[in-house]
């Protein structure tokens, strides 16, 4: 009994080694193949329909990719929206960057009274979505004479409780005996703020940057309220415009127009990709 025993434990180990070794392998990339042809198919069929001159439900490409982006380039004014997307785009990521940076600093590094209670009030606004938000928001717009206007559009994203969240917990991960060392050279707050606590905070702001702009990019609702101009109008608001309500909807020229809209955020995420992962997994190891 026991030579069979040892028999079948062992051909147990070689059919687990088999399957470690040539099985797992083969199944985890099909499985990994299959999970990205389902993320980039919609993209994959988007760029199809943009190369067709009208829909024709089928995955042949067309030649119409020129026309199409010249067209949907034409009657929205795309140049005009995306540099006013970008615009606000790059005022709230940096602005929230600048605001969160402070409020960690003067939470972690002075002793505020009740700093706990101010923090947790932050973070409720988390239960606040924007949509709960607008009513009470585009009355003060309106009363301050910032309706259609960059203002409007930028500075009610300021302040970001995942901003200070995110730089408060890092700050915490800092050596205080850098703090102290600083103190020691006659480094003030500011000086100690400015020349040490940024630079090594670099990853985390190109995280956050990355977050926001990408954020505010996408932003549909409040640009759709607030800027009622080609001066201020937003690219995913101009997408809208491209869907025809009296007529067929052009396809070809929807598409192109969403194709060439993911571009700029597409170019930062690749730029900054490497920040975001190390920026949300930042440690004591960075020191």
């Amino acid at each position: 009994m026991s030579a069979v025993t040892a028999s079948t434990a062992q051909t147990k180990v070689i059919y687990a080694g088999r399957w470690r070794h040539r099985l797992y392998p083969i199944v985890m990339h099909v499985v990994m193949a299959t999970a990205v042809f389902l993320v980039t198919f919609p993209l994959l069929y988007a760029l199809i329909l943009a190369t067709q001159q009208t829909s024709t439900g089928t995955l042949r490409p067309g030649t119409a990719i020129l026309e199409n982006a010249r067209t949907a380039w034409e009657r929205v004014h795309m140049g005009r929206l995306m540099v006013n997307t970008l615009i606000v785009a790059l005022t709230v990521a940096l602005g929230k960057i600048l605001l969160s940076l402070l409020g960690a600093f003067g939470l972690i590094y002075f002793r505020v009274r009740g700093g706990m209670i101010i923090l947790a009030l932050v973070m409720l606004t988390h239960l606040l979505p924007l949509p709960v938000r607008i009513v009470p928001t585009y009355d003060l717009l309106t009363k301050l004479g910032w309706v259609d206007t960059f203002k409007g559009l930028t500075i009610p994203f300021f302040a970001s409780a995942t901003g200070l969240l995110l730089f408060q917990q890092f700050f915490r991960t800092v050596p205080t005996d850098l703090a102290d060392a600083a103190r020691v050279d006659g480094a003030g707050p500011f000086r100690f703020f400015v020349s040490i606590l940024v630079p090594v905070s670099r990853t985390n702001i190109g995280a956050l940057f990355l977050i926001e702009f990408v954020y505010m990019w996408n932003q549909y609702l409040w640009p759709l309220i607030v800027a009622n101009s080609d001066r201020t109008r937003q690219v995913q608001v101009g997408i809208k415009q491209l869907v025809a309500t009296d007529s067929v909807i052009e396809w070809g020229v929807l598409t192109s127009g969403a194709l060439m809209i993911i571009i700029p955020p597409l170019v930062v995420l690749l730029a900054l990709q490497k920040s975001l992962m190390s920026g949300l997994t930042a440690s004591t190891e960075d020191f």
